[in-house]
């Protein structure tokens, strides 16, 4: 940028006569002014047009009764003269026009880093001293200007005012304890409104005596609440908000502005620290329920069984009647994964919004709350930035409230970031961003209030960044003096937010010190009467399965149950045509063209259907009975790989057609997502959208397997735990692409190891199918039985368009399922003569039945095992009960330490003892041998691995 732009220094004396007249020329279109400068005039508005108009004669305004200014002779000028201006000259003219451009010059300089004055730290530590671009000084104002009247025209919600007034509006609105950054912003509507809330006094809120007491009760409640547990359980960890307590003002006056607002629900995602009293100020958890777990006690009802969790990651729900309205509260469960939750709360708001028909997403919004070490650390909170307006993902604007305690654990922010803010991601995604002090709550009000209204006005993410303090240090058992020591000298010494706001409204005559003791002294009886209650209590009731979850199981899944997910044959039918026949009037490529002819014979025939048929009319019969699918991923639109194209795209306009949701009237919705470039953003965005829609079917696909790895924190802390930690229930299917076809270490596997170990209590189900038929009935499953749990399925690579990878409609229909486990498929010697049995799962059995038929082997036996976990431990043990001469062992292409082996081992050993009656029987092992990396990047040396496992398997010793 011009040095003209970026240093105040340049813009007084003899240049603001040359910026003037450069600035007359970018209001006439004069290409020839540089960039720096047009983006900088682009600032200045409407307001610095009309004075420039100025300069060359009649057009101050309309109203004349006015003086706005003086000429450097000391002669008054008329506010808004005639085409004579009253007998001034044209160089008096000028030098008023001057005055004006530089008083808006020093008005953008506050509106751009006004903030850098604002006094935010309750504790004072901060040197932030004075910037040099916001003294008049530096715009060739001398002490003998401030009282000079200028003319600004409605700016600050003046016409006319002095040096001095200006100087006082500026500082009270940007220099005082808030301080605000919006002219980051591209949107002229959102700054525009964002200046009128912060600049004109109209639109400041009003706090009456009533509000006030409000406040300071708010304030007791959080402060009393923490102090009371700090005495009763000391050293007890509890991540308290002391020294935030503004929290709850702040989030309060979010509550009662959304509700007034037409928001119906609020949906929250936050960190520990200060949760346990968000749970008991805010969502109405009963103290004495927060207090039995302080003893002990389970937060489950003594019939529900799993892990459970600490009490400062747990969530819950309730209704809150505000104004007449109820509108419903969520917080939901978080590890100590920070920012892992933001993605998970975005995901159910989504959902949550579609199934209200919530189009405008007015009605449910995402509230997030962070701290500031992780805001700035964790690169979810880019990720989610980036999703924010994206159209797959929007949720019509999240309000971020960051908890800035100046310190992560023990690490100062100096050491913790770049920026001179922990908000500096938000810029990115165009969000305005709101400091402020956290020892002012009617400040924090203010901003709450402005941010609540913002967001549901355009529908964008906004960020309240509030400067705070932890009194006690990362948690109660810490000791921050260790490495803190300046800090905490402050800290003990500094008056709590409710002692400070106390003795203002009794400075100020609101109530007498007696009144604001009692409300204090009043809480802390009622905590008393809780703690008493605590010991007796118990939950009555778990909430998992109500609401959308009614009707649905939470017994263990039976390994050999058979699920009705066959469709009738007329809609497989119905649905087939639809999607091999192009709409009319759309330019498909022509070898999409090519590929529908294929698929609609292969329909009419009923037989060699391919991967993408399965898998495609299973979400065609699930749309056309009434359930939802989502599938979204990176290029899930026509996959990875080529194979699906879900949806069509004209060749001419680039329009894009979805034939799913052309198949018949009032079916449900398909929804086909292109995602960002994220991982453990889009991962936790689904996996939050199931944990809210148990009716619908939601996909997730990786690019290629391995790229799950970058979103192992949500596999690990909700979608294989959340079930026994929170019990919270989600159908959500992990789509990863799997198989070993010589293309390197980082797109063979998709780990299942990793998944396998993680697999226990029937958290989830883990497959590797090998026919679209089978892949048709598991992802039917998912939404047509009355269990819900994750699936994670090896999908295909090679076999998208293998010519034995394939189903007939048959296998679709009536009186089919799906198989845990495929016995043998070809003509055989009979079962008491095979001598060898070969167990496998996924890609590698059709390595092995080709390898078979070709070598013309009629004594081993091949058996698939589709469904790893829950293991089908019966199902396979009469298998192989059936075969009671051969030897077990069982093939894999994965190195030893990986795949499914190490998990397979004992329990395939358990099979064949308890249910095939044979006595220490162990299975063998055939694969690649233990290795560090997952692939060998040689295609060479692949291919001889892959030809000695497929020798070693079927040549019998």
């Amino acid at each position: 940028m011009a040095s003209g732009v970026e240093h105040g220094s340049f813009l007084y004396g003899a240049n603001l006569t040359f910026i003037a007249e450069l600035y007359q020329r970018y209001l006439e279109g004069d290409g020839s002014v540089d960039a720096s400068w047009r983006s900088y005039f682009n600032e200045l508005g409407a307001e610095g047009r009309q004075v420039l108009k100025d300069i060359d004669g009649p057009s101050w305004g309309r109203d004349r009764s006015k003086v706005i200014g003086q000429t450097t002779n000391g002669q008054a000028l008329p506010a808004h003269p005639s085409a004579a201006a009253e007998g001034l000259s044209k160089e008096q003219l000028r030098a008023a026009a001057i005055d004006s451009i530089r008083a808006l010059m020093l008005i953008r300089s506050y509106r751009v880093r006004g903030h850098l004055a604002a006094k935010l730290d309750p504790l004072g530590l901060e040197e932030r001293g004075s910037h040099p671009e916001l003294e008049p000084a530096n715009y060739g104002f001398t002490e003998a200007d401030m009282d000079r009247e200028i003319f600004i025209d409605m700016v600050l919600g003046l016409q006319s005012a002095t040096l001095h007034q200006i100087m006082d509006v500026l500082r009270q609105t940007y220099g005082g304890h808030i301080g605000i950054e919006f002219m980051h912003i591209q949107d002229p509507d959102q700054k525009a409104w964002l200046q009128r809330q912060f600049e004109n006094t109209e639109y400041r809120s009003q706090f009456s005596a009533e509000d006030k007491i409000d406040i300071l009760e708010q304030l007791t409640r959080a402060e009393g609440f923490e102090r009371f547990l700090h005495v009763k359980y000391a050293g007890t960890k509890r991540f308290g908000l002391d020294g935030g307590e503004s929290t709850m003002v702040g989030l309060e006056t979010i509550l009662r502005q959304a509700a007034g607002l037409g928001v119906h629900e609020l949906v929250l995602g936050m960190p520990h620290r200060g949760r346990l009293n968000v749970l008991a100020n805010y969502l109405g958890k009963p103290y004495r329920a927060i207090f039995s777990e302080f003893q002990g006690l389970s937060a489950h009802p003594e019939e529900v069984q799993g892990s459970g969790d600490v009490k400062y990651h747990l969530g819950t729900s309730t209704d809150r009647e505000v104004g007449g309205e109820n509108i419903h509260l969520s917080l939901t469960a978080n590890p100590s994964h920070l920012e892992a939750v933001d993605p998970v709360v975005l995901g159910k708001v989504r959902a949550k919004q579609d199934q209200l028909g919530d189009l405008q997403r007015r009605q449910v919004m995402p509230l997030l709350m962070h701290g500031d070490a992780a805001f700035a650390g964790q690169g979810l909170v880019a990720e989610i930035l980036d999703m924010a307006g994206v159209r797959g993902y929007r949720c019509g604007g999240t309000i971020h409230f960051i908890i800035n305690n100046q310190i992560g654990f023990t690490t100062a922010p100096g050491e913790a970031r770049t920026g001179p803010y922990c908000t500096e991601w938000a810029k990115l995604g165009q969000a305005p961003i709101f400091h402020v002090n956290g020892d002012d709550p009617e400040a924090v009000a203010h901003i709450c209030r402005i941010a609540t209204e913002f967001r549901q006005k355009f529908q964008h993410d906004v960020v309240i960044d509030m400067y705070c303090y932890r009194r006690f240090g990362h948690n109660e058992g810490d000791e921050p003096a260790f490495t803190q020591p300046l800090m905490y000298e402050r800290i003990n010494s500094h008056r709590s937010v409710r002692e400070t706001y106390a003795k203002q409204l009794v400075d100020e005559g609101v109530l007498t010190q007696a009144q604001a003791d009692e409300i204090d002294s009043g809480f802390r009886s009622q905590l008393e009467q809780e703690f008493d209650a605590a010991g007796g209590y118990k939950p009555n009731k778990a909430d998992w399965l109500e609401g959308k979850w009614k009707g649905l199981a939470t017994e263990q899944e039976s390994l050999e149950e058979h699920e009705d997910t066959a469709a009738p044959m007329d809609l497989l039918m119905e649905v087939g045509r639809a999607i091999t026949e192009p709409p009319e009037g759309l330019d498909v490529h022509r070898k999409i063209i090519r590929q529908m002819e294929v698929k609609r014979k292969n329909l009419e025939d009923g037989k060699d259907l391919d991967w993408a048929m399965g898998e495609l009319l299973a979400y065609g019969t699930l749309v056309c009975q009434g359930k939802p699918v989502r599938l979204s991923g990176q290029d899930c639109g026509r996959g990875t790989f080529s194979h699906r194209h879900a949806e069509l795209t004209d060749q001419k306009t680039g329009e894009r057609f979805v034939p799913l949701n052309h198949i018949r009237a009032g079916q449900a919705r398909f929804e086909v997502w292109n995602s960002p470039l994220s991982e453990a953003g889009i991962l936790g965005f689904e996996y939050g959208y199931s944990s809210a829609e148990p009716h619908a079917l939601v996909l997730w696909e990786a690019q290629f397997g391995d790229f799950a790895n970058g979103a192992q924190v949500i596999i690990d802390q909700f979608i294989a735990s959340a079930e026994a930690k929170w019990l919270r229930l989600s159908g959500l299917v992990m789509l990863l692409p799997h198989g070993y076809e010589g293309q390197g270490p980082e797109h063979s596997s998709a780990r299942p190891e990793r998944y396998l170990q993680l697999c226990a209590e029937n958290n989830m189900r883990v497959c590797n199918v090998t026919t679209p038929a089978n892949y048709f009935h598991a992802l039917r499953r998912q939404v047509m039985s009355n269990i819900r749990k994750p699936l994670i399925v090896f999908t295909p690579k090679s076999l998208l368009r293998h010519k034995l990878c394939v189903s007939t409609l048959e296998e679709m229909g009536p009186g089919t399922s799906f198989r845990r486990v495929f016995d043998e498929i070809d003509k055989l010697k009979a079962p008491s003569s095979i001598k060898r049995v070969v167990l496998c799962t996924g890609k590698i059995y059709y390595d092995l039945l080709q390898a078979r038929r070709d070598r013309g082997i009629d004594d081993v036996a091949l058996v698939r095992v589709e469904q790893l976990y829950p293991f089908p431990r019966r199902t396979l043990g009469k298998v192989l009960k059936r075969y009671p001469k051969a030897e077990v062992l069982w093939c894999q292409e994965e190195p030893e330490n990986m795949g499914a082996w190490t998990y397979m081992d004992r329990r395939l050993e358990r099979a064949l003892v308890e249910e095939a009656g044979r006595k220490n029987a162990r299975p063998r092992y055939v694969g690649r041998p233990e290795a560090a990396s997952p692939a060998t990047g040689s295609a060479k040396r692949h291919a001889a691995e892959q030809e000695k496992i497929i020798d070693t398997a079927l040549t019998l010793d």
